[in-house]
């Protein structure tokens, strides 16, 4: 009897132009909320909404976390600290 095969790992997905714009405006500080909105308008031609949802199906991305861990694991304290206030 033989044991069975074992899948080759898979490589990780790589993100998008889109998905590592998101996580470098983060990285990013701003005098306010308006400036970061209003780039996020023009540079990415999202709205704020959906850019922080993106970028909150980021934060459980493994590829995310392999682009750029200080950023998504960060990030990944402070969600969980506002979920814990709720």
């Amino acid at each position: 009897m033989t044991a069975p095969a074992i899948p080759p790992p898979r490589e990780p997905r790589r993100l998008s132009d889109r998905d590592r714009a998101v996580l470098a405006m983060e990285r990013l500080s701003w005098p306010g909320p308006g400036a970061k909105e209003r780039a996020i308008r023009e540079r990415l031609a999202l709205s704020p909404t959906r850019y922080y949802q993106l970028l909150n199906a980021l934060l459980d991305d493994p590829a995310a976390l392999a682009h750029d861990p200080v950023t998504v694991n960060r990030l990944r304290r402070l969600r969980t600290t506002r979920e814990s206030h709720r």
